[in-house]
């Protein structure tokens, strides 16, 4: 992508956020200074997941004086997978990224997705990546949780994704509202669930390396998220059993 073309532009991120109000401001900040650097268009999408906590005051006054941010709130707390599909289908850019409340891929990465953009129709950060830099590294029980996680991705799901759970991936608008209409899944694993949906489709994947610091917060539970994420995993090729290879639709 040309610089020219990234005048053109207009980019939508999207931030799922659950009980984020220590650390959402922020993250906010630093996506508002970098977006106001850029000669291209953007807006900001925070999905509150129905949060109990102060993560919508939180996110409207670091934000308050940005013209394109929108909050869309849900009282009843259902998870990221469903948070993340909401922020992409209420989104107005040609190019969608979705990114953690963490941000523990910083949001300079972007300048390493955007020129592959007129190349590939999904972007996705990878931590498995030989070039990534792994700056803050997960507890070893963690990193052992997601590689065994990994491991069956590849014997149930697909082969040649090494990381399918970075929270940060760019999508053309056209094939994340393709992709994200048949996304079913709400829990975590909804990251396996549209890439496989993407393969399927016939939409070109492209995994970047990229910079990330794992956040001690996570809130992925140890235990209680990943049995259900690996159950999650069994079911995702039944979910979409009937879908059919489409034609590459973005320009």
């Amino acid at each position: 992508m040309s610089e020219n073309q990234k005048d053109e532009i207009f980019l939508s991120i999207v931030i799922p956020a659950y009980n984020e109000d220590s650390r959402i401001a922020n993250t906010l900040v630093k996506i508002r200074d970098y977006l106001d650097r850029q000669n291209y268009s953007s807006e900001i999408i925070v999905v509150s997941d129905g949060c109990t906590d102060l993560t919508d005051l939180c996110a409207k006054e670091s934000l308050k004086n940005w013209p394109n941010f929108r909050l869309l709130y849900r009282v009843e707390n259902i998870g990221k997978g469903y948070s993340v599909r909401e922020g992409i289908l209420h989104s107005r850019g040609q190019l969608i990224l979705f990114t953690d409340a963490d941000l523990s891929t910083p949001i300079e990465e972007l300048d390493n997705f955007l020129p592959l953009a007129d190349e590939f129709d999904v972007l996705i950060g990878s931590r498995a990546l030989p070039e990534s830099k792994i700056q803050v590294r997960q507890s070893f029980f963690r990193e052992y949780m997601g590689k065994t996680f990994n491991l069956f991705v590849q014997l149930l799901v697909f082969r040649g994704i090494r990381d399918t759970q970075c929270g940060f991936k760019l999508f053309h608008k056209q094939s994340a509202l393709d992709i994200f209409h048949r996304i079913k899944l709400h829990g975590f694993c909804f990251d396996v669930e549209a890439l496989f949906v993407s393969q399927k489709l016939g939409y070109s994947i492209k995994q970047l390396p990229v910079v990330w610091r794992n956040s001690p917060e996570s809130r992925v539970h140890v235990f209680s998220s990943s049995v259900e994420m690996f159950k999650d995993l069994f079911r995702i090729k039944s979910l979409h059993k009937s879908l059919k290879k489409r034609k590459k639709i973005h320009a």
